[in-house]
């Protein structure tokens, strides 16, 4: 079975929401809890899979510690690890040998990249955007506005902007 053929069956069995956008690059929505899609990118080169998932924008507050904590966890994770752009966008990236690339491997590979952008993505929010969006709940509290979709902070946004 070649690269291209795994990374499909494994995408058609798993029922995941994809676009193959040429012979050699498949782009695959991941469903996730705290956020709500990722897109990763999956490009079979000539010797290697890469691996690519944008997971936020240049944290507006904190980039440091944001950078930090992101590095802290390179060190545990499986395939694919944290990085920026030079616009300071995070990402998760990684690259496979072909002769690696199985449609087990496939599977851990997206999970992973799963797992770590939904499991991390409200702390790097807190840390990166947690002024806006205090100030946003805030805002709309005092307007009598919906705070549905800022539930996930309701913990930490009730507190007063630094």
């Amino acid at each position: 079975m070649t690269a291209a053929q795994a990374i499909e069956s494994v995408l058609r069995d798993q029922e995941l929401q994809y676009e193959r956008v040429s012979p050699q690059s498949f782009v695959v929505a991941l469903p996730g809890d705290k956020r709500l899609k990722t897109a990763c990118w999956l490009t079979i080169g000539t010797h290697a899979l890469e691996i690519e998932a944008f997971v936020m924008r240049r944290p507006d507050e904190n980039r440091e510690r944001v950078y930090e904590f992101l590095l802290r966890r390179n060190v545990r994770m499986y395939a694919v690890s944290w990085g920026i752009d030079a616009a300071g966008d995070v990402y998760l990236t990684g690259r496979l040998p072909l002769a690696a690339i199985t449609a087990d491997e496939i599977d851990r590979v997206l999970g992973s990249v799963l797992e770590y952008a939904d499991g991390t993505f409200n702390q790097l929010l807190e840390l990166g955007f947690g002024s806006s969006i205090r100030r946003e709940w805030a805002w709309r509290v005092k307007r009598g506005e919906s705070l549905a979709n800022l539930q996930a902070f309701a913990d930490f946004a009730q507190r007063p902007v630094d």
